[in-house]
């Protein structure tokens, strides 16, 4: 399913698939995008968009009520929503996110992300759709937004990180593809499930070994304030000239929130080993 950018020319030669465009913010457009569907995995959103508060309530939580409305209508089996452990607020590796739906996180992102997963675990029993939640670390790897905006950022010497350690959970790119197709295959699979490495690790580490591998300087220690104040300027300015904007005020706040989920019933029920444990083990895939 795509909305106005279309799907990748080699992805829509590939057998079996079919492109339908269809928009979430448009019931009446979903019914041929999710007719004869019996997984859905969802995790579209809006970034880089200045005000976030303003929209996130609508396309975050609103369009996923959309969503689903549309898959019990086409009677689909399962849907998979994407989210991450910040949800659950502040975690750590001795007091991990466990699932809970009861917490109140300090980023917009979060809020609404965590509005989404009770809409679908609110679910009754014998519905006949199974509600599934991938609570994702950080996913690395060659493609993905973030990092590739961290990449272009470091060779103009632009990237820097705040002074205080902040925990992370990461998962390779690889990992998080086979997370996916266990819950879409794997039987009796149902809830939520915390997808992570092996190894904590801090942002600031984490951008230091990636500008390493990139063959950049390692990303200066600055002020928290000075990030946060950098913030303010791309949404102001990106207000102004109606463009977008790389960094948000909100997003700092997510970034900032220190994380660790509890990966045990993912080993047991999705996938059991990793094929890259660690970000040392990953970081070929930079």
């Amino acid at each position: 399913m795509y909305h106005r950018r279309s799907v990748a020319s080699d992805l829509i030669a590939a057998p079996a698939v079919n492109a339908v465009r269809a928009d979430l913010a448009e019931p009446r457009t979903l019914p041929p995008a999710v007719a004869g569907a019996d997984v859905i995995v969802h995790f579209a959103g809006v970034l880089f968009k200045p005000r976030p508060e303003r929209f996130l309530p609508n396309t975050n939580t609103g369009y996923f009520a959309n969503l689903l409305t549309a898959a019990r209508a086409a009677d689909v089996s399962r849907v998979i929503l994407v989210s991450f452990p910040q949800v659950e607020g502040p975690t750590s590796v001795e007091e991990p996110a466990t699932g809970r739906l009861d917490r109140t996180p300090i980023s917009v992102h979060a809020r609404t992300r965590l509005e989404e997963e009770r809409l679908l675990m609110a679910e009754p029993p014998g519905s006949g759709l199974t509600p599934i939640v991938l609570r994702c670390g950080m996913v690395y790897g060659r493609g993905i937004l973030m990092v590739d905006a961290a990449h272009w950022l470091a060779k103009r010497r632009l990237l820097c990180v705040w002074k205080e350690p902040t925990l992370f959970q990461l998962i390779s790119s690889v990992d998080f593809a086979r997370a996916c197709e266990a819950a879409i295959a794997a039987p009796h699979v149902s809830g939520i499930y915390h997808v992570g490495d092996e190894q904590p690790v801090t942002i600031q580490q984490f951008l230091d070994e990636a500008c390493g591998v990139w063959g950049c300087a390692r990303p200066p220690r600055v002020p928290f304030w000075a990030i946060y104040l950098g913030a303010c300027a791309c949404e102001a300015f990106a207000l102004v000239a109606r463009t977008k904007s790389p960094l948000t005020r909100d997003f700092v706040r997510l970034g900032r929130v220190p994380h660790w989920g509890d990966t045990e019933r993912a080993r047991r029920e999705l996938i059991r080993d990793l094929r890259y444990p660690t970000l040392e083990a990953g970081l070929a895939l930079l």
